[in-house]
Parts: C-alpha cells; sequence; structure tokens
C-alpha cells in the first residue's frame, strides 16, 4: 500500500486541530506590529538564518516566518562544559526531540513536541480516528511581541524558553535524576549566546541547579549548554523497511489500513541520505560508481592529541570501500576540525563530529540522530574516551602476546596504537552509519583458517567489523601469522549491509514496494553466501553469536586461546615491567587475563542447553531453530572438565603470586562450585533432558551426568594442593546430586517444580549408584590415608542420600 500523507502533519505539516482555530486576534494587529518595530529598533544584535535572532534590552527575540510554522525542526541538545566528577562530558547528548511551532490563540505561538508511532493513509477513514488520539503536546506557549506583514514573520520573545528549565531544550528528566539535580537556579542560568544559519539554530546557556550530591561541596553545578534546532526536510526521505536478516538500528511504528483487519507493526532503518547527482543517475543505473550529492563527512575534535588524528580519520576513510558496493565512490570522508573557521561549532547538530573525552573510561560509542518521520540520519557524534587505549593495550598483550613482540610491554609503539585506534574508529563509525552489532559474523570463519597465515591474511579473521572479535587469538606463533591476519578489518558481511541500507533506488515509488525487492535481494544474497549472517547482538540463545570470540568452534578456539594464554602468563612479570613500578601493572594485567580465562570458559557454556536461532524469510529453506549437536555439546563440557574442575593452577604461578598474593584456592573453588551449580541445575538438567526427547541429535542426559561425574571425580595426582581442592570440589558435587535426589522447598518455582517431577530424579539416582561402585573401588585401593578417609566418607554420603530418598 501507497501512504500518501504521513500522519501528524509528518510531511505537509497540518495541525492536527486546524488553523481557523488558532487565528490572532484582529484587535490585537496593531499592537504587535508596533511593538514589533520598537523592539527591533532597540535591538543591539540581529542575526539573520533559518529564524532570525534579536537581542534587545537583555531579552532574546526569534522571528520565526510564517512559512516554518508547522515544519519539523530536531533539536538536539549537548554539554560544551561540565563540572568536574560529572557522569557526562563536554559533547553529549543530553536531550534530542523533534517540535514544530504552531500559531496559536490569543496572540501566542505554540512549541509542539513530536512523538511518531502510529500511521495511516490520509483517503482511509481510520485516519480521522488516529489523529483524534494522538495530539502532540504543548511543551510552551510564547507570546507574540510583534509581526511584520511584509515578511510574513511573527516576533516572540524566546528567554525564557531557553533560559529556564524546560524538558525538551534542557538535560532530560532521567539525567537530573540520575546525577541528584534538583531546581534551577534562576539568577544564575542565563542565554550566553544565539546564532542564526540557514537550516538551524544555535542557542548556548549556562544552567545552574542545585544538588544533593554528597560530593559536590557548595550545593550545585553549572553546565554550558548548546541546544540546535535544525529544520528538517519539508518532504522526507523515503523509508526502508528493515530486515531482520541485515543489522541496522530501525524506528518502529504501527499502521493503520481500512483493509486490513488489524494493524501492524513496521520497522524502518536508521541511515544518511545518499543519492547520485542528477547528472550521473544514468551512470549509478548502469553500475558506474558515482560520487553522492552530499557526501558522510566526519570531522575530529580539535581536543584530540595530534599524533591520533590521522588513524581515526583513517578508521573512517575505510568504509569507503564498502560504499562503493551500493554504487557510491567518495561517499564518506573524515576531516580534522578547521579550527580558524570561527562559523563552526562543534556542538551544530549539522556536523557529524569525533569527539574526544578526558576520561577514565575504557570506552567508545557511535550514536546516531534521525528524523522521526524517514530514519535519515541527521548527524551523529562519536564519544572516543581517553582511557579506550588502556583496554586496548590489555586486549592486545592478553590475546596476541605470544605472536608480536609488540604487544610485549605496556607502552605501546604509537604506530600499533594508532592501528589499534583504526579500528575501532571503524567500528563506532558503523554503529553512526546505522549498522548494529553483529556478534555472528565471527562463527562463520573456520577455526583451522584462523591459522592459515595466507588465508587469515587475505580475508580477516572475522566477516564484520560489527563484531566484538577482538584480535585472532587463536594463531599459534609457530603460524607466523601477521597483523593483516590479526586485526579486525572491514569484511564482507559490512560492505553487503551497506550495499542493502545504502543503494539509491529511485524506481520504488514508496517503501512497500521497494520492500519485496530487497526481501528477494537478501534470500538471494544469503543462498549464495551464508557467510553474510547477521547474527545480532549476542545477548540470544544461539552460541554461534556471542561477544568477544571467534571461529566456528568455541571450544576449539577457546583451548587455542589458552594456549596463548599460559604463555602469556609465564611471561607477565616480566612484560609488565616498567622503572619505578609497584606491580600495578603486573596486578592489572593479571586481572586481565583472568578475565580472558572467563571469557573463553562461557564462550564454551553457551553450547550447553542452547539452540541455533537463523532468522529466515518464507523464501529461506531451512529451520529457524535448532538443536545445538550432541558433539559440540559434548566438546564443551569435556572443556570445563579439563580446564575448570582440573584445577587450574597455571594461573597463579609463584613467580606472580610472590608479587600480587591472590587467593588462588578461593578463586578456583568459587569458579567450580559455580561451574557445578550451572550444570546440574534442575532447570539445565530439564533443558537438556526435553532436548535429548525431542531431538536426535541431542546430547543424551545419562551421558551429560556421567562426563561431569568424570571430570569431578578424577583420581588423585601427587600434588597435594590439587588434590586438596579436588576432594573440596567433589564434597560439594555430593550436595548438588543430594539436592537432586532430595529436593526441599523449590516447589514455588515452576520450572524447578518441573524438573523434579520428571525423570531427573531418576537419571540422578543412577548416577549415584554407578558413583558408589567407584567410591567403594578407590576406599580399598587408595594409598594415601587422607584419601582413603574422604572416600569413605563420600560412600557414606551415598548411602544417607539414597536412604533419604526411599523414606
Amino acid at each position: 500500500m501507497t501512504i500518501k500523507k504521513l500522519f501528524t502533519i509528518l510531511t505537509l505539516g497540518f495541525s492536527i486541530t486546524g488553523a481557523s482555530a488558532f487565528s490572532l486576534r484582529a484587535d490585537s494587529t496593531e499592537k504587535t506590529k508596533n511593538d514589533y518595530e520598537k523592539i527591533i529598533k532597540k535591538s543591539t544584535l540581529q542575526r539573520e538564518g533559518v529564524l532570525n535572532v534579536y537581542e534587545s534590552e537583555k531579552k532574546w527575540y526569534l522571528e520565526i516566518p510564517d512559512t516554518l510554522l508547522n515544519r519539523y525542526f530536531l533539536t538536539v541538545t549537548r554539554l560544551i562544559a561540565t563540572p568536574s566528577g560529572f557522569s557526562m562530558y563536554g559533547g553529549e547528548k543530553l536531550n534530542e526531540q523533534t517540535i514544530y511551532f504552531e500559531k496559536g490563540n490569543a496572540g501566542r505561538i505554540f512549541l509542539r513536541s513530536v512523538d511518531y508511532r502510529q500511521d495511516a493513509a490520509e483517503d482511509d477513514a481510520i485516519f480521522q480516528a488516529l489523529e483524534k488520539s494522538s495530539q502532540h503536546p504543548i511543551i510552551s506557549a510564547l507570546d507574540i511581541k510583534g509581526s511584520n506583514e511584509q515578511k510574513n514573520t511573527y516576533l516572540v520573545d524566546a528567554t525564557d524558553l531557553f533560559k529556564k528549565d524546560n524538558p525538551v531544550l534542557s538535560l532530560a528528566n532521567s539525567i537530573k535524576t540520575e546525577n541528584k539535580l534538583g531546581s534551577l537556579a534562576d539568577d544564575r542560568s542565563f542565554i550566553i549566546d544565539m546564532r542564526s544559519y540557514p537550516i538551524n539554530l544555535e542557542v548556548q546557556t549556562a544552567k545552574t541547579y542545585s544538588t544533593s550530591s554528597p560530593s559536590v561541596a557548595v550545593g550545585s553545578q553549572t553546565f554550558t549548554i548548546n541546544t540546535s534546532m535544525v529544520l528538517l526536510p519539508k518532504t522526507p526521505m523515503q523509508k526502508r523497511l528493515s530486515d531482520s536478516r541485515v543489522g541496522y538500528f530501525a524506528n518502529k511504528f504501527i499502521l493503520f489500513a481500512d483493509a486490513k483487519q488489524g494493524s501492524k507493526a513496521y520497522n524502518f532503518i536508521q541511515r544518511y541520505r545518499l543519492e547520485p547527482q542528477e547528472k550521473d543517475l544514468a551512470h549509478y543505473r548502469r553500475g558506474e560508481l558515482v560520487e553522492p550529492k552530499q557526501p558522510i563527512v566526519y570531522y575530529i575534535d580539535p581536543a584530540t592529541p595530534k599524533k591520533w588524528r590521522p588513524y581515526l580519520i583513517a578508521g573512517v576513510n575505510d568504509w569507503n570501500k564498502a560504499f562503493e558496493q551500493a554504487g557510491f565512490k567518495n561517499a564518506i570522508v573524515g576531516k580534522e576540525w578547521p579550527e580558524s573557521d570561527t562559523t563552526m561549532s562543534l556542538e551544530d547538530a549539522r556536523f557529524s563530529v569525533i569527539r574526544y573525552f578526558a576520561s577514565e573510561k575504557a570506552n567508545a560509542y557511535g550514536p546516531r540522530i534521525s528524523d522521526p518521520r524517514s530514519g535519515e540520519i541527521i548527524e551523529s557524534h562519536v564519544g572516543w574516551y581517553h582511557n579506550v587505549m588502556k583496554l586496548l593495550q590489555q586486549w592486545f598483550m592478553v590475546q596476541v602476546g605470544p605472536l608480536d613482540k609488540r604487544a610485549q610491554k605496556m607502552e605501546l609503539d604509537d604506530e600499533v596504537m594508532g592501528e589499534l585506534i583504526r579500528f575501532v574508529s571503524s567500528h563506532e563509525v558503523g554503529h553512526s552509519l546505522g549498522l548494529r552489532h553483529n556478534m555472528g559474523s565471527s562463527s562463520q570463519t573456520p577455526v583451522e583458517k584462523l591459522r592459515d597465515k595466507a588465508w587469515v591474511e587475505k580475508h580477516g579473521h572475522t566477516v564484520s567489523i560489527m563484531d566484538y572479535a577482538r584480535f585472532n587469538y587463536v594463531a599459534q606463533p609457530e603460524d607466523n601469522i601477521g597483523l593483516a591476519g590479526i586485526y579486525p578489518r572491514i569484511g564482507m558481511y559490512d560492505t553487503w549491509a551497506i550495499q542493502w541500507g545504502y543503494q539509491y533506488l529511485p524506481q520504488f515509488a514508496d517503501a512497500f514496494l521497494e520492500q519485496d525487492f530487497l526481501i528477494k535481494q537478501t534470500t538471494d544474497s544469503l543462498k549464495s553466501n551464508p557467510k553474510l549472517w547477521f547474527g545480532g547482538e549476542g545477548n540470544g540463545i544461539d552460541p554461534r553469536s556471542q561477544k568477544e570470540d571467534i571461529g566456528d568452534d568455541s571450544m576449539l578456539a577457546s583451548s587455542y586461546g589458552l594456549k596463548n594464554l599460559k604463555r602469556v602468563v609465564d611471561n607477565l612479570v616480566e612484560w609488565t615491567a616498567t622503572p619505578n613500578d609497584d606491580y600495578t601493572n603486573l596486578k592489572d594485567m593479571h586481572k586481565a587475563v583472568r578475565s580472558q580465562f572467563n571469557r573463553y570458559l562461557y564462550h564454551v557454556l553457551k553450547n550447553i542447553g542452547s539452540v541455533y536461532e537463523t532468522e529466515k524469510n518464507r523464501n529461506d529453506a531451512g529451520a529457524v531453530y535448532s538443536t545445538v549437536p550432541r558433539a559440540k555439546v559434548k566438546s564443551a563440557v569435556a572443556y570445563v572438565n579439563e580446564n575448570v574442575f582440573t584445577p587450574p593452577m597455571w594461573l597463579y604461578p609463584q613467580d606472580i603470586q610472590q608479587y600480587i598474593n591472590k587467593d588462588a584456592d578461593k578463586e578456583i573453588l568459587d569458579q567450580q562450585e559455580q561451574m557445578l551449580n550451572m550444570l546440574l541445575s534442575p532447570g539445565m538438567l530439564h533443558n537438556l533432558y526435553l532436548k535429548s526427547l525431542s531431538a536426535e541429535v541431542a546430547y543424551p542426559l545419562e551421558e551429560y551426568l556421567a562426563d561431569i561425574t568424570s571430570g569431578v571425580w578424577t583420581p588423585t595426582v601427587t600434588d597435594a594442593r590439587v588434590n586438596a581442592i579436588k576432594r573440596s570440589q567433589q564434597r560439594y558435587y555430593m550436595e548438588k546430586l543430594d539436592q537432586l535426589i532430595n529436593p526441599k522447598g523449590s516447589k514455588d518455582n515452576a520450572v524447578i517444580g518441573q524438573a523434579e517431577r520428571s525423570d531427573i530424579q531418576l537419571y540422578a539416582m543412577n548416577q549415584l549408584i554407578s558413583l558408589q561402585r567407584t567410591l567403594q573401588k578407590r576406599a580399598t585401593s587408595s594409598k594415601a590415608a587422607i584419601d582413603k578417609q574422604h572416600y569413605e566418607k563420600m560412600l557414606n554420603e551415598t548411602r544417607r542420600i539414597q536412604q533419604n530418598k526411599n523414606k
């Protein structure tokens, strides 16, 4: 269906209440005309632009043309300067709203806020009902102080609109609540400046709030804030309806139609407007590369250290190869901020900027500001925290240290750090272009290929920069793989996703007609190249879609990762040494090593009890949901047995312990108990049991329990410390088995209750009986007195558990 008019004046900008209800009183015309002349005459500042600005007698006025009434403005409020210790930084967004001016009653101009959630065609009867249930709120009523009949303009006093607190043009309420900000101090809040440009108004204010934060001694905090009001296109860009098989950020709306028996939800993606010039349209249609009418430009914050700017710019420009697949050359460019141009402002919502924050946070992010009617991205302010470099250094040493000498120190060479900055820049810019994470992309590369020097250096270790696939930790030193096969890069998924979102399709009159073409295009692409799979954010049930992992086999990839991690531990004291260091580096990096060990473990664990989930269209072959095969889950249990239930003493060598004194035994035991809690939980066992009943490829519960028992009850070794940990682990296992066979007080939990009423108790009892035979043999054969006592006690415990079950 073709939508001729977007609901709530989205295209043409008509008031839903009707212009006649808001006509000005005739007897006020002469007075407002005289006030206009008086105010203009006394003004000490006049600026022309989309809205003319006047400062007169310490008040600020806006001149609103009649032609801009009911036209949409996107307002973006950002911090310029913040108090020390505040949770946000200069350049970060405080608020975003779409607004419009409307001629009101009693000589006023109303300012309304727009919330686009529902839509209908204007020639459908249901459109009338939708209008009556979706009125936009009035956020301010501005008195008309004067008018100019020749120019058809209205002069309003905007001083209080920007000076006072306002939920649309000031700090969002959630930010004030989070930071314990109270009321606005009117005597210490004021407008600093207003500047008007052809399509936007820029307003700088200083605002002082009371605060109840105990860290603020004076009881108030002052912020310098900028609000941009950008005029949106009169005719919005055509929407592009989203496809769940391609990862784009999207806006949602509900469509009502007379011809349908119910409403339907649609999503449309966020993307920049990228179009060929008219003279190049024929060339574009023939498949030739053309330059766009308006390229996408990202400026680098002048607060960025100069040595990192070229790498941030390179991270932007790297996307050009992706846009070439969409038919555009020189579509995106990174530039240094023109500091000599005083007409430009970093806070101006017309400019996309990579902002640099002097922050202890180790992070970066890539947001977008978009037109709510169409998803057109207006601008983006990528946030770059200074301490992201510390995180990069840790990742590089922990994952790549054994592969490259340049990673074997705390302060990386500028060239190396620059290249790390470059790939993070590409990732965040990808978000700002509209792309979501694709945490499943790394699973499309076979683990064996990650060790193939020629292959991985040519293709990269993941098909998408939008994954959290930091480095190729699978590669081993003997593979001699260079950085081209270790660093992430823009890959085939990224170029395909950009093509899907940014290809210019003028032959389709609306988004619904275009959708049929795009669905078929996506289906054909995925059929010919399954590696283009979009795996989502990594928060679901599919073990192929995880954060920080690589390769198509979590167990094999993690095993290779552990080999490198053990090499890192062997060299950590040397690699972390710096002059006058008090072993803080060693503590920090050992913590990073422990975290990496846990990442590998949890990549493996997600294979247990999970299913594969693949978004499908009706035209796609194969199932949406399928069970993880037995071999994969069995391999996951084997990994836990080998690397957790066998105490990982290598993580705590004496040459490190003598400087950091970690409680190794407690950390190991805590993790072992955590694993038993998860692996032997009634919910997990019930899940596995049901899968084994419904899928032939599933892991039988009896075999699963036997494999875990085998890992826990491995024979003692010569290391007394290891044996002590194993005995404690085995006692805890017996507690978990007792809880399965003799549950207490868990009937209020529906899942646990179902598990307890299932056959799981029978399987647990069978495991207990099997374990009795093992314990009887070991109690007899053990030579060490303490081992013999332990096995005899555990044997008695099995009898007690069995007796309690029979009561």
